[in-house]
């Protein structure tokens, strides 16, 4: 699910039940399984190697002392001497320096390890938070680490078309699709899974969570901790509590931050459906607070008269496509990040209002085709998005199960319900066989206490997903965001969070139950360009 729990969404989600898993599915592999003794062997190896760092990919021009090297992992865990990758690893050892008082030295806390999501996000620059403020004073304590997961460049990147291809030029995006035009994307999805499985061979089927999640232990050891600190957001929490099912006793810390709903019953077809229902309600804080700057933005002074603008700007494009590659597809695709981020608001409402006074080009730059090194990116991105979510669990196999609950689902919920559809529908022609997700629990004293960070209106991890992890991890703590849908609060602009992440990281200091914040405030409105003429 794209990312980076679900709040409670008026009306329940009715659910067609979930085809059979396929035969080829693959039960989870247990304590004394292959996997668990081949990740055992690899942690050891990469141990006794360590990570020689120098010099990072690409990256001779970055500023400060950032450094990459790189990790042997086994392909598949189950053969530990058979086929290896290497994993790209990154770091920023610790300043070592208090930002508050540049005369006192801070103890080193080790490293900490850091996903961003995705699945298919790398982390490799994640380092480079240390420059921001709101990380300074965790900058100074800790290494900060990133790494790009298996799969995502240059960790043996996986493909599952040609990049040049990848960017369709300007599309629909009907919220009402008609028979011809599923069937047209029910063909294209096929497609897509056929050529996944060409490019990928039988390698495609080790890209998964649970081979993440080993990845991460085999990290861990080559860095040299003993136990781990990591921080995941969004896909990452789920990574993390992987992790903490799988090696409980090799956690030291863990902050989850925009979580993921872990119930394996969730993962990952449930999960985007409540995706598209939450996307619905952030869509609304979005055009409320556009019409609540209609003096600026001209685009109607209710909601219902924003969204008429937005279906007029979809329409015109329709007709005709700004610059040649905005259609409405990309339009939904630029608006959609405003459900990720509201610092996104003002631009992309200024956006809107100019292309609707007849300046196409502030949308154009936000929405339109992206370089040829961008669209090498997004593919590989994607690819591994792909793979890891339809191999992680089963799907539906038959269209007319996806079409029947998001059909019933887009009555309510029209913004993203079809456009997510598209994106997982690979998933049910997928050639690879699908893992069963584990079922995550801890007893109490098992797992050190974490900490877990949402926002109360997170759309694309809706907040029932922290509430359950925070229920299945014992000893845990949430703190809550409230009356906000930013996606992860971590080292945001919020000082009551970043209050709680330092004591916990730096302090080992947690609160002693659930608490909230009160939100961040709302972004300020960017002056709209005036009528052309």
């Amino acid at each position: 699910m794209r990312a980076a729990a679900l709040y409670s969404a008026a009306g329940s989600l009715l659910l067609t039940t979930l085809a059979a898993a396929p035969a080829q599915s693959v039960p989870p592999a247990g304590p004394g399984s292959a996997e668990a003794h081949g990740t055992a062997v690899a942690a050891r190896r990469a141990a006794a190697a360590g990570i020689e760092f120098g010099r990072c990919p690409k990256a001779e021009d970055l500023p400060g002392g950032m450094r990459c090297g790189t990790v042997s992992v086994p392909l598949d865990y189950a053969h530990p001497d058979g086929k290896r990758i290497e994993l790209t690893v990154s770091r920023m050892r610790a300043t070592h320096e208090d930002p508050e008082d540049a005369g006192r030295e801070v103890p080193g806390r080790g490293a900490l390890l850091y996903n961003p999501g995705g699945p298919g996000a790398s982390g490799l620059y994640f380092p480079l938070v240390g420059m921001v403020p709101e990380w300074k004073r965790i900058a100074a304590a800790y290494d900060l680490v990133g790494y790009a997961p298996r799969g995502v460049a240059p960790s043996a990147p996986l493909s599952c078309q040609d990049p040049g291809d990848f960017f369709k030029g300007p599309r629909p995006a009907p919220t009402q699709p008609s028979e011809a035009y599923k069937k047209e994307r029910a063909a294209e999805a096929e497609a897509y899974a056929r050529d996944c499985a060409a490019r990928g061979g039988d390698a495609l089927r080790h890209y998964h969570s649970l081979n993440n999640a080993r990845d991460l232990e085999v990290v861990r050891a080559a860095l040299g901790e003993r136990r781990l600190t990591f921080m995941g957001a969004s896909y990452g929490t789920y990574l993390g509590a992987l992790y903490a099912e799988l090696f409980p006793s090799h956690v030291r810390r863990m902050v989850f931050d925009a979580v993921v709903n872990p119930a394996p019953e969730q993962v990952w077809y449930r999960n985007n459906l409540d995706q598209s229902e939450a996307f619905e309600d952030r869509w609304d804080d979005f055009k409320e607070w556009v019409a609540g700057h209609d003096a600026v933005y001209g685009l109607g002074d209710t909601a219902r008269e924003v969204q008429d603008a937005y279906e007029e700007a979809s329409a015109r494009l329709a007709a005709r496509p700004a610059g040649g590659t905005v259609g409405p597809a990309q339009l939904q695709g630029a608006f959609l990040k405003a459900g990720y981020y509201d610092d996104y608001w003002p631009h992309r409402a200024e956006a809107l209002s100019a292309y609707l006074k007849d300046d196409p080009q502030p949308l154009i730059d936000q929405a339109g085709t992206r370089t040829a090194e961008g669209a090498a990116g997004a593919e590989n991105s994607n690819a591994v998005y792909t793979a890891v979510e339809c191999n992680d669990a089963p799907w539906p196999t038959d269209f007319e199960v996806w079409d029947r609950d998001n059909t019933r689902l887009a009555r309510r919920a029209p913004f993203e319900t079809w456009d997510n559809v598209w994106t997982n529908l690979p998933c049910a022609y997928w050639r690879a066989p699908r893992q069963q997700p584990l079922d995550v629990r801890t007893a109490p004293g098992e797992l050190p206490p974490t900490l877990v960070l949402a926002a109360e209106r997170d759309a694309a991890t809706p907040y029932e997903g922290a509430l359950e992890l925070r229920r299945r991890l014992a000893g845990s703590v949430l703190v809550t965001e409230r009356d906000a849908g930013t996606h992860g609060i971590a080292g945001g602009p919020n000082d009551c969070v970043n209050g709680h992440l330092e004591a916990y990281l730096l302090e080992d200091r947690l609160p002693a139950r659930d608490t909230s914040c009160a939100p961040r405030p709302e972004p300020k409105p960017r002056q709209a360009a005036a009528p052309k003429g």
